[in-house]
């Protein structure tokens, strides 16, 4: 079943590659979770009450997830003085042995929790990853997108919800 699994997310991380796409969505109010980050430490939705938070689903070993990677980490600190919060939620399943090294590597500068098996559903499944959610400061979902997107774009569309110019 693993094999499987595994088999899976390289299928969706490839349609991701070629199929990127971002939509706005009906305004829908965002999923509360609770996830423990690479430390251990239980990271909570209710942390970021008021902030726009931008939730990436994504793992280590996916090309496109790790294209992305620079350009949040340039948004987080353009905008994180004005209550930003990029949350990347790492789908690795050989945990944080894995994630933390690479985020040191990175030099991530944003939270990094580890999904469990019910948080994707939580936002209505993850069909493909990299998948991205933008959260107003009233915690309502304005934004989905499936794929990478180059940082310009997505900005547009973040600065937008975030009420920037």
């Amino acid at each position: 079943m693993k094999t499987f699994h595994t088999f899976l997310l390289f299928s969706l991380v490839a349609f991701a590659a070629v199929n990127s796409r971002a939509e706005a969505v009906p305004p829908t109010p965002a999923p509360a979770w609770k996830l423990k980050d690479v430390d251990g430490k239980v990271v909570s939705s209710t942390d970021f009450k008021g902030k726009v938070v931008v939730i990436d689903f994504w793992a280590t070993w996916c090309p496109p997830c790790r294209e992305e990677i620079p350009g949040y980490i340039a948004l987080q600190k353009k905008y994180g003085k004005d209550g930003l919060v990029i949350i990347g939620v790492s789908l690795d399943q050989k945990g944080p042995a894995v994630v933390k090294p690479f985020m040191a590597k990175m030099g991530i500068n944003y939270p990094i929790v580890m999904a469990d098996d019910e948080t994707a559903g939580l936002f209505g499944g993850v069909e493909a990853i990299p998948t991205t959610f933008i959260i107003d400061r009233a915690g309502i979902i304005r934004d989905r997108k499936m794929g990478a997107e180059p940082t310009e774009s997505f900005e547009k569309r973040l600065v937008a919800i975030m009420g920037k110019k």
